[in-house]
């Protein structure tokens, strides 16, 4: 995961998961203008194995934590954005630095299944466990990016037990992903959360705290 090499910064002209946009508009009387950037909708997925009484996280290399911290420690890196191409990137970072803890999660991008399939295959293709649809508990959506992106993300509950494990996870390397399935005891969790030396996103600490007030009290006391 960690062996990232042949750093190339250059523009972006199309993607099919970003597009640039600028909205000119007037408020109040007053004329504005916002950038933004319409991306995929997206869910993502609270897992706790029963049989283990952990939690089942992954991690993996994010390019855009990566370079925020390329740019913090060398910000002369993005001086030349204007230019039409950018140059290697010599003395690269280590790639840890770029490594984070997230939530099982995907973007909803198959018209043709509902979010609840989309986040049953995220679980099987990214933590190997075969969870059936009926078996899933919606806790909330919400809007993630609000001043660039907007996107509503749909965040699910699902229990599971070794039994249901059919596969070892990891992503579809077809589509570039290298997932790690990272195993978080319950006993550690709110550390693991409030730990500030492991990369994480916000999803990983509102679902833990989620589960501390809605699932814990009513575990078997041990």
């Amino acid at each position: 995961m960690e062996a990232i090499e042949e750093l190339v910064l250059q523009p972006c002209t199309s993607s099919l998961y970003v597009r640039p946009f600028r909205l000119c508009y007037r408020q109040n009387g007053t004329k504005k203008f916002w950038d933004f950037m319409r991306t995929h909708d997206s869910v993502s997925i609270l897992i706790f194995n029963t049989s283990r009484q952990c939690f089942v996280v992954v991690k993996q290399f994010r390019p855009a934590v990566y370079m925020c911290e390329v740019e913090r420690h060398h910000p002369e890196v993005f001086r030349d954005q204007d230019k039409e191409s950018f140059s290697r990137l010599e003395d690269p970072l280590p790639a840890a630095v770029g490594v984070t803890y997230e939530l099982c999660a995907g973007i909803v991008d198959k018209p043709d299944l509902s979010i609840e399939e989309i986040a049953c295959e995220e679980i099987l293709e990214e933590c190997g466990y075969r969870v059936p649809v009926t078996e899933l508990r919606r806790i909330t959506s919400y809007r993630s990016g609000v001043g660039v992106t907007g996107s509503r993300q749909t965040l699910f509950y699902a229990e599971v037990t070794d039994q249901m494990r059919t596969g070892e996870g990891g992503g579809q390397p077809g589509e570039g992903e290298l997932i790690e399935v990272v195993e978080v005891p319950l006993e550690d969790s709110m550390k693991f959360a409030y730990d500030e030396t492991l990369p994480k996103t916000m999803g990983v600490i509102f679902s833990f705290m989620w589960f501390q007030n809605n699932i814990a009290p009513k575990l078997p006391k041990k």
